[in-house]
């Protein structure tokens, strides 16, 4: 299981916020760039890279923080937030991305989605899932799309999306524990998917829990930055 570590990107900094709300939010470093050294001087190669500020405009903001993090870091990154046009897809992976996360654009306009998909492969392209009550939010988490999780991830494996990151936003910054239930019905459902956990990580032994449920990857955020979570709990997941 893949350990990725995320940074949320606000104002330039790197922050965490609170089921996902704006006005809730907690600066843990005035510059998201060394954040990322650091991760990456710890043995981490995977980055979770969040342009917050680009899902509330509706489109990227912080290409160049991108940018400068796989310049000093070459970690492989995926990026998320605000995406919604080809040229937005292009800037992303010309900045340094490996892939790029689609939420709300998967909703509002699958089109695209698929587009994205045939233009630059499926192991580019990352589907986000993210989950309120059990029906899809988008726009910054804000709107609940009336779609169901299963079906939504469903529709997207039929037209070839291989990876998914799977949010629980009740639990997102909560420190509460991942959606166990949530992700042990969605992996039962899709054998084959490339499921990636993220929201409620907060101790060791949940990293231990979703491996054994079948998850490929998990997402830790404010576990990393209040230090529930060591690096050196780190070692059994890192080759």
């Amino acid at each position: 299981m893949e350990i990725i570590p995320a940074v949320d990107i606000m104002d330039g900094k790197c922050v965490r916020l609170k089921k996902g709300n704006f006005s809730e939010k907690t600066i843990y470093h005035d510059d998201p760039v060394e954040v990322a050294v650091m991760l990456r001087d710890q043995g981490l190669r995977r980055l979770h890279l969040v342009d917050l500020d680009g899902a509330k405009a509706g489109k990227p903001i912080h290409y160049k923080i991108l940018e400068k993090i796989f310049f000093r870091t070459e970690m492989i990154i995926d990026y998320g937030g605000g995406i919604k046009t080809d040229m937005d897809v292009e800037m992303a992976f010309q900045s340094g991305a490996s892939m790029i996360t689609a939420g709300s654009i998967a909703v509002k306009d699958p089109a695209s989605v698929i587009r994205w998909i045939n233009m630059f492969g499926p192991e580019k392209i990352i589907l986000g899932a993210d989950v309120n009550k059990g029906h899809i939010a988008i726009d910054a988490w804000l709107t609940d799309s009336g779609q169901e999780v299963i079906g939504f991830v469903d529709n997207f494996r039929k037209i070839g999306i291989q990876k998914v990151i799977c949010t629980d936003i009740s639990r997102d910054g909560m420190m509460k524990g991942p959606a166990l239930d949530l992700y042990r019905q969605i992996r039962n459902q899709f054998k084959d998917m490339f499921l990636i956990a993220s929201g409620g990580v907060s101790v060791p032994s949940d990293l231990n829990t979703l491996k054994e449920l079948g998850m490929n990857g998990a997402i830790i955020g404010k576990a990393l930055y209040e230090q529930t979570i060591t690096f050196r709990d780190f070692d059994k997941f890192i080759t």
